[in-house]
């Protein structure tokens, strides 16, 4: 349990959603913090797959016709980093708000103190993973998971592994409204033709999986068990009550949604739209 867990957190099992709304949800859970003093953890899924590229990322390193004819929608993350197909079944994402002033302000000292749950859930499930101890150069760098694998924020498996360890987790931080965010890719499974597919590179998807793996290939529990023991580590290490998103949340989900995450300026050039140019 941490030393935030005096405060107020709520446990959110999310449903399946949209990448936009799954975006926009995490702004809105940062308003929450700051107006109701209420703070989040959630793990969450996303439907239809999807592509989140990295803040900076030039949209002509996606392979559009590619998504289109495999059903895979497209949106922009707050953070940077290269692009995470989110499969379905087999990505299992997760998110940690926060108020700033009640965090380190050391960046490596927050995402040390926000992983200690999934590290946690890893060792729960019995996967032996660590942030990496090692870096890894990049093979691709538009791929988050081709990326090179940092030990700031990269966690691997088998973690004794050294320079052979497999990523098997990424993580970043932005902020919003003095609200730290917090959110990960965890690999239940591995889809490395879609992983590489989504990219307009000629890659083989052999180039994945020779530096991803996942919680199935190392351990082999089934995808609910895996869920359960993500949710469970957030939901211990804040001593979060089991809840759910106000109606009044979804709908400014769906809001900025439709104004930001899912628009074709956010996505392509990191414009946001007014509330009147809808």
């Amino acid at each position: 349990m941490t030393t935030l867990a005096d405060r107020d957190w709520r446990l959110i099992r999310d449903d399946p959603r949209a990448g936009a709304t799954q975006m926009s949800l995490e702004e809105v859970a940062a308003r929450t913090a700051l107006e109701d003093d209420l703070r989040t953890v959630r793990v969450y899924s996303w439907e239809p797959s999807t592509l989140s590229l990295g803040y900076r990322q030039d949209v002509d390193t996606v392979d559009w016709d590619f998504c289109d004819r495999e059903g895979i929608d497209v949106t922009r993350r707050q953070t940077g980093g290269g692009g995470i197909y989110h499969d379905r079944y087999a990505d299992i994402s997760y998110t940690i708000v926060a108020p700033a002033d009640e965090v380190p302000g050391d960046l490596m000292d927050c995402y040390e103190l926000f992983c200690e749950p999934i590290l946690e859930a890893f060792d729960r499930m019995g996967v032996d993973a660590a942030f990496a101890s090692a870096e890894q150069e990049a093979i691709y760098q538009p791929s988050c998971y081709l990326r090179d694998i940092n030990p700031a924020h990269d966690i691997v498996a088998p973690a004794d592994a050294g320079a052979d360890a497999q990523k098997i987790s990424g993580n970043a931080q932005y902020r919003q409204r003095d609200v730290v965010i917090q959110h990960g890719s965890i690999s239940y499974d591995l889809e490395p033709r879609k992983h590489v597919g989504v990219f307009d590179a000629d890659l083989e998807a052999s180039t994945f999986t020779d530096r991803v793996t996942s919680i199935h290939d190392e351990v082999g529990i089934d995808r609910e068990d895996a869920v359960d023991a993500i949710a469970g580590a957030l939901g211990d290490w804040s001593d979060a009550t089991e809840s759910t998103w106000r109606d009044d949340e979804l709908d400014a989900a769906r809001e900025l949604a439709d104004r930001k995450f899912g628009s074709d300026g956010w996505i392509h050039d990191r414009e946001v739209l007014a509330a009147d140019e809808q």
